[in-house]
């Protein structure tokens, strides 16, 4: 019998192409769908006849009832080893084996640089100027030599951007609520007293927490206060890190310079949404981890965890607890 595989949110469509389906070709029919499906009645008429569905990140919350409206479904694959949008007791009790793949910490790293020195040098503005015909010169850019980086979160990202900050010649803060002096000083930083110590010192603060009940929130309208008028917020972890309405009138007031974001509340991001148009944020549309050798390893190792639960011996299990 042949099963249905459908592939969640391949934007780019670069799924087929980035890995080699072939071998499941006479056991497997595998779909792909270009566009996001937001609408629970939409997704689930989709999927109804699958037996595999592929998930792209977090961007598709498999909850208890999502799960309970497709009966049909017996493997659910995640990219990474991680996803909080899945409920993984209900996956269980419903018979449902759930993996993941490998996923590299460097692409969100050189996408988090990327934000940091479009803002600090106004790439866009002049590049848009120049295209235009506009002033030649219209934008004096901040030096990152010299200049402090705050780092909420010294995780495997967050200390691989502290040695760009390093190679840069800059000082580099750290905090986060678990943060040991031992681990700061391995990473070659400076531990922050505190949250707010880190914001009022920081001339560039970069996210890069796991988002958590203790971390929602954790950026409101006192810490962004908190920040110089001319530092700037680089956010590639989790939108709801920053309090939206917060960082919207910190934008809008000049609380601070500017931000760069690659995450958001609700994504894609509406067409109308003030984050697209804000002339002090620089955003991409969740990029962090859109790399070709990362895709190769999401698509490669997707058909790994098929191919394993095919033969009844699953490779990569996620699990609850």
């Amino acid at each position: 019998m042949t099963l249905h595989c459908a592939v969640l949110d391949d934007y780019q469509g670069a799924a087929l192409t980035l890995a080699d389906w072939s071998h499941l070709a006479d056991r497997v029919e595998v779909r792909t769908l270009r566009e996001h499906i937001a609408d629970r009645d939409k997704l689930v008429a989709e999927l109804a006849d699958c037996e595999i569905v592929v998930a792209m990140r977090e961007r598709t919350p498999f909850d208890a009832d999502l799960l309970r409206r497709l009966p049909r479904l017996r493997l659910l694959v995640t990219t990474g080893m991680r996803n909080a949008s899945i409920d993984l007791a209900a996956a269980a009790a419903q018979g449902v084996t759930v993996c993941g793949t490998a996923s590299s910490s460097t692409p969100p790293v050189e996408l988090t640089w990327a934000l940091l020195l479009g803002l600090a040098r106004h790439v866009t503005t002049e590049n848009r100027a120049l295209r235009a015909g506009g002033p030649w010169q219209s934008t004096v850019g901040q030096d990152l030599h010299g200049r402090t980086l705050g780092l909420l979160g010294l995780g495997k990202i967050g200390t691989r951007v502290a040695a760009v900050a390093t190679a840069f010649g800059m000082e580099v803060l750290a905090w986060s609520e678990h943060l040991t002096a031992e681990r700061a000083a391995d990473a070659g930083v400076e531990p922050a007293a505190g949250k707010e110590d880190l914001l009022r010192r920081s001339d560039f603060v970069s996210v890069h927490l796991v988002l958590s009940d203790r971390t929602r929130g954790l950026l409101g309208e006192p810490e962004l206060r908190a920040m110089r008028p001319h530092a700037y917020l680089v956010n590639t972890s989790r939108a709801a890190i920053v309090d939206r309405t917060a960082l919207l009138r910190a934008l809008r007031e000049g609380w601070i310079a500017g931000a760069g974001l690659d995450v958001f509340d609700t994504e894609p991001l509406p067409a109308d949404d003030p984050l697209r148009s804000l002339p002090n944020v620089l955003a991409t549309p969740h990029l962090g981890y859109v790399t070709e050798q990362n895709y190769r390893t999401f698509y490669t190792q997707t058909v790994e965890d098929i191919t394993a639960f095919l033969s009844g011996t699953p490779v990569r299990p996620l699990t609850a607890g």
